[in-house]
C-alpha cells in the first residue's frame, strides 16, 4: 500500500511559479511512474506530466516549455515546478502512483492551485 500526500499548491498571480510535491509513504517510491493530473471545477481530468521510473518523462501540450516534473527517489517524492503560471492553470492538482510491474495504482487528495490577477 502506498499513500501520496500532495502540497505546494496555492494562490499566484499570472506569471508566477509554485513547485508541488507527491510524497510517498509505504513503498519503494522507485518502483512507480507518477503521473500529475490536474482537474479545473466543470472540467475534465486533464494528464499534466508524467515521469517514468527510468526518468522519461512527457508533458501536455498546454505546459511544455512552463512546468518540468522530476522525482528524488531517495526522499521518496516527485515534483512538479509550475512556472510562467496562467490563470487556464487553476484547478486541483493531484498524482498518481503507478507499480511498473503489478500496475497497482495509488492516488494522492491533491492541491489546490489558483492563478489569478
Amino acid at each position: 500500500q502506498v499513500q501520496l500526500v500532495e502540497s505546494g499548491g496555492g494562490l499566484v498571480q499570472p506569471g508566477g511559479s509554485l513547485k508541488l510535491s507527491c510524497v510517498a509513504s509505504g513503498s519503494t517510491f522507485g518502483d512507480y511512474a507518477v503521473t500529475w493530473y490536474r482537474q479545473a471545477a466543470g472540467k475534465e481530468r486533464e494528464l499534466v506530466a508524467f515521469i517514468a521510473t527510468g526518468g522519461f518523462r512527457n508533458y501536455a501540450d498546454s505546459v511544455k516549455g512552463r512546468f518540468t516534473i522530476s522525482r528524488h527517489n531517495g526522499k521518496n517524492t516527485v515534483y512538479l515546478q509550475m512556472s510562467s503560471l496562467k490563470p487556464e492553470d487553476t484547478a486541483v492538482y493531484y498524482c498518481v502512483a503507478r507499480h511498473f510491474i503489478t500496475y497497482a495504482e495509488y492516488r494522492g487528495q491533491g492541491t489546490q492551485v489558483t492563478v489569478f490577477s
